[in-house]
């Protein structure tokens, strides 16, 4: 049987669409004996640190037992504005997908370049880059087509060919060896589904690979996973209600194919047996990718002060509190001669007295003038 890696996946990070747990995907890879797992969340990489976080704490444990460790792959499915990203005009431009995999820790900075501008430049709908950005920023990132959602399957499902064609040899002009066709295959096998999307993957697969073959491109097999086990299928289809505002009855309503459960090895085989080149690709792209860390320091601002400022209150134009001053001379004055160690606060707000016996005395209140001895005694 053919070794297989899931490398397109969606998490509950993908809101109101993806309904696994970063936890539970990762248990299953593990449990089916998978080597690695990506997870590429639509638009965002909110998962990616709990999925570090999770992948290390089983890693430490499989380090124990002798066991090699369980690679995490980052990614994200972005969505690729037909123009510039800076363009707001088109409420149809919502972005063309992408499944965009960090090899290695540049990539990975890369990627959230690419992501964060996104979000704070190109938002218009969804977030959105674009060509440029991913030219910019392609060093250390893997690409693959995507789903029928993607630039190129879009085209080929519009009968324009030559412009898939055309996209296509952007991508391995820009990424090279490190850009792959993406095939699915999602055949609906219960009555309420969605069964129109597998005949158009038939005819969408079989254009892609033809262009693969006559550009020597590398086709990857992918499952548009956004639940973990089939059974969950029925309530992934409740969360698409919610997304929609659709009531579960409406025969007009959004349907998934209910074929994006997280399959094992063994399904995925049977699955594309016919094209054993398209799961050895997954592997392929897993020997691309490199451990590293993202932990790091805090990143803090920096606000240096001007030349003729330093530090003290006088340079910073606030005078010494001076009666604050005395009253902390003489209250330590008088701690020392009374032996006090120390003062406990309460939950009235005023000061409790401990003794040299190391007992708390009778509470007594903050007097901002010089306590009397009186007091004290």
């Amino acid at each position: 049987m053919q070794p297989f890696v899931h490398l397109h996946v969606h998490t509950q990070f993908s809101v109101l669409d993806g309904q696994a747990s970063v936890t539970a995907l990762v248990d299953k890879a593990i449990a089916d004996g998978m080597p690695a797992l990506a997870i590429t969340d639509h638009g965002n990489m909110f998962g990616i640190k709990e999925f570090f976080n999770y992948v290390n704490k089983i890693n430490s444990k499989r380090k124990d037992k002798g066991e090699e460790p369980f690679k995490p792959i980052f990614g994200c499915e972005m969505y690729v504005a037909n123009e510039s990203l800076l363009t707001h005009t088109d409420k149809k431009d919502t972005g063309r997908h992408l499944v965009v995999l960090a090899k290695n820790e540049t990539g990975y900075h890369n990627l959230i370049k690419l992501v964060s501008r996104s979000w704070t430049e190109g938002f218009y709908s969804h977030p959105r880059t674009d060509k440029a950005d991913l030219a910019a920023h392609s060093e250390g990132l893997i690409v693959c087509s995507a789903c029928l959602g993607g630039e190129v399957p879009r085209l080929i499902q519009a009968g324009q060919t030559d412009e898939a064609e055309k996209a296509i040899l952007w991508f391995k002009n820009t990424f090279g060896d490190d850009y792959y066709i993406e095939l699915q295959r999602h055949k609906a096998t219960v009555p309420r589904a969605n069964h129109e999307v597998y005949p158009i993957q038939q005819h969408v697969n079989e254009e892609l690979v033809k262009l693969a073959r006559k550009h020597d491109i590398k086709i990857v097999a992918t499952n548009d996973v956004h639940f973990v086990n089939e059974e969950d299928a029925e309530a992934h289809d409740r969360l698409i209600c919610v997304a929609t505002g659709k009531d579960l009855n409406d025969p007009k309503r959004m349907l998934y194919s209910k074929q994006e459960w997280m399959k094992s090895t063994e399904e995925m085989n049977t699955l594309f047996a016919d094209i054993p080149e398209a799961l050895a690709n997954t592997v392929e792209i897993l020997d691309k990718i490199e451990t590293y860390t993202i932990d790091h320091k805090p990143i803090l601002p920096n606000f240096p002060l001007p030349p003729h400022i330093s530090g003290s209150t006088q340079a910073l134009g606030r005078k010494p509190d001076r009666r604050a001053d005395r009253t902390h001379r003489l209250r330590a004055a008088d701690h020392q001669e009374h032996g006090i160690s120390g003062l406990l606060p309460d939950r009235a707000g005023l000061h409790s007295r401990r003794t040299p016996s190391g007992r708390v005395g009778r509470p007594r209140p903050r007097i901002g003038r010089r306590i009397s001895r009186g007091l004290l005694s």
